[in-house]
C-alpha cells in the first residue's frame, strides 16, 4: 500500500494550488458579494486544461487520471467553493456522459469543445418533484415523426445559463418498461432549441459565483438521435454518474474544508485574549485538532474511492461514504472555524461566514446525507 501521489498528480495539485491561491482566492468575496459569475478565471482554467483533466487527449482532454481531477477539484475548491462546483458539475455532469456513452461522433460533436473549456454543460435531473426520488421523473418525450417531443420540467440545474453553455443532457420518461417501471432516457438538448426554456438565476445562500437556474420544455423537440445512450438506460447511466460526481463533491468538500482550517489556525495564531495568542488554549487546540483530524480522514476517503474506480472496481458504497463524510466534515469545519473567530467570525468581512454559507449545500447536491446512508446501509 502506498499513499504517495505520482510526479503528475503532484504537478496537478501544486498547479491548482498556486492558481487557487493568486488568481481565485483574492476575488472570492467579491465574486460571492456580486453573485458574478467569473468568466475570466473558468476562461484561464480551460486555458491550464482544468476542464478536461480526466479525458484523452484525443477528445480534447489533459488525459489525467480520475484521481488527479479529484486532486484538482479540492484545490480549487480551497480557493472557492463556487469556482470548485462550476469545474465539478461541468466535468462530472456534464462532460463525463458524453464520453461513457456517447457515439464517436457525439464525443467529437460535444465531448471536444467541453474538454477544451470552449463550452460549459449541465445535467438535468432534479425536477420539482424528483429529487431524492430520482426515479420518480415526470419529464416526458415522445418521439413522433424523428424527433422527440419533450415537455416538463427541471430544478437546480448549474451551469445551465452561462454565456458559455452549449446545453443541458435531460433524464426523460421514453415510455413505459414490461415490468411495469418507467422507461427513462437521456436526451441531448442544445442550447436555443425552440421550447427550450432557460429560467433566471436562483437568489442563493452560497455557491453564489455559480450558474444554477430552473429549466422548462414546452413542446422542445430534439432529432431522434439525440438519445446519450441506449433508449431506457437513462435510470443505470445517471446512477454511475452520480457515483463519480460523489466522489468528485468530497473532494470539493475537503478542499472547503481545509480553507476553514487555514483560516482558524491563522487567525487563533495572530487572536489576543489573556495576554496571549488563543492558539496557546487547549479548548481552541482542540477544536484545531479535531478539524486536521477529520479533513484527513476524509481526503483518503475520496482518495479510496478514486483509485477503486480506476482499478475497475465497484466502488458505490464508497463514493457514498466519501461524500457523506466529507460534507459533514465540512460542515463541522466550518461551524468551528466560525466559533473560533467568535463575533468576528460572523461578519461577512471574514471568509469563514463565506464558508459557513457554502457548506450546506455540499450535504444535499448529488444525494443528500440521508440518501448516502441508505445507500451505505444497502450495501452492508
Amino acid at each position: 500500500m502506498d499513499f504517495t501521489l505520482s510526479a503528475e498528480q503532484q504537478m496537478i495539485r501544486d498547479m491548482c494550488r498556486e492558481f487557487a491561491e493568486a488568481e481565485i482566492k483574492p476575488r472570492a468575496e467579491e465574486m460571492d458579494r456580486g453573485a458574478a459569475f467569473p468568466y475570466d478565471l473558468i476562461h484561464k482554467m480551460a486555458d491550464l486544461g482544468l476542464l478536461g483533466l480526466p479525458f484523452p487527449e484525443e477528445f480534447g482532454g489533459a488525459g489525467a487520471d480520475f484521481l488527479s481531477y479529484c486532486i484538482a477539484l479540492e484545490e480549487i475548491g480551497r480557493g472557492d467553493a463556487s469556482v470548485g462546483i462550476t469545474m465539478e458539475a461541468h466535468t462530472s455532469l456534464g462532460a463525463t456522459p458524453f464520453f461513457l456513452y456517447g457515439t464517436e461522433e457525439q464525443k467529437h460533436e460535444y465531448l471536444v469543445p467541453l474538454a477544451r473549456g470552449e463550452q460549459l454543460w449541465a445535467f438535468g435531473l432534479t425536477e420539482p418533484g424528483a429529487g431524492s426520488d430520482s426515479g420518480g421523473t415526470q419529464t416526458h418525450a415522445e418521439l413522433r415523426g424523428g424527433a422527440w417531443h419533450i415537455n416538463g420540467a427541471k430544478n437546480f440545474i448549474t451551469n445551465a445559463g452561462t454565456e458559455m453553455t452549449g446545453g443541458v443532457t435531460i433524464t426523460a420518461v421514453t415510455g413505459m418498461q414490461a415490468d411495469g417501471h418507467k422507461e427513462i432516457t437521456n436526451l441531448i438538448v442544445p442550447k436555443g432549441t425552440p421550447g427550450y426554456i432557460i429560467g433566471n438565476a436562483y437568489h442563493k445562500m452560497g455557491w453564489r459565483a455559480s450558474d444554477t437556474r430552473p429549466l422548462s420544455f414546452e413542446d422542445c423537440r430534439v432529432p431522434e438521435g439525440n438519445v446519450l445512450g441506449r433508449r431506457g438506460d437513462g435510470f443505470r447511466q445517471f446512477m454511475h454518474i452520480l457515483d463519480l460526481g460523489r466522489v468528485a463533491i468530497g473532494a470539493l468538500s475537503v478542499g472547503l474544508a481545509q480553507a476553514a482550517f487555514d483560516e482558524a489556525r491563522t487567525y487563533a495564531g495572530e487572536r489576543q485574549q489573556f495576554g496571549k495568542p488563543i492558539a496557546t488554549f487547549q479548548a481552541i487546540q482542540f477544536k484545531l485538532a479535531d478539524m486536521a483530524m477529520e479533513i484527513e480522514l476524509a481526503r483518503l476517503m475520496y482518495y479510496k474511492a478514486a483509485w477503486l474506480h480506476m482499478q475497475g472496481q465497484p466502488f458505490t458504497k464508497e463514493a457514498s461514504m466519501a461524500k457523506l463524510f466529507a460534507s459533514e466534515t465540512a460542515k463541522r469545519a466550518a461551524d468551528q472555524a466560525v466559533q473560533i473567530h467568535g463575533g468576528y467570525g460572523f461578519m461577512d468581512e471574514y471568509p469563514v461566514s463565506r464558508f459557513w454559507r457554502n457548506v450546506k449545500v455540499h450535504e444535499i447536491g448529488e444525494g443528500t446525507s440521508e440518501v448516502q446512508r441508505a445507500i451505505i446501509a444497502k450495501h452492508l
